[in-house]
């Protein structure tokens, strides 16, 4: 069960994020898609309102909008 990430000036607490999400991406061997889905899912408060902007600037193809 992966830790929430919730955001904020954070930076040794989000290392520690990527470090725990990427231990259980790998034991799950996971594909690309499936990295960008599974933690993405597990955002909350900031951090999931980061997300929700960087995907109103991508394109359904990942390409940046500008």
């Amino acid at each position: 069960k992966p830790t929430l990430f919730t955001g904020g000036y954070n930076p040794e607490g989000a290392i520690k994020w990527i470090d725990e999400v990427e231990i259980i991406f790998e034991a799950m061997g996971c594909t690309e898609e499936s990295k960008t889905t599974l933690g993405t899912y597990v955002l909350r408060e900031e951090a999931n309102v980061w997300w929700k902007n960087v995907k109103l600037r991508i394109g359904a193809d990942g390409v940046v909008i500008v």
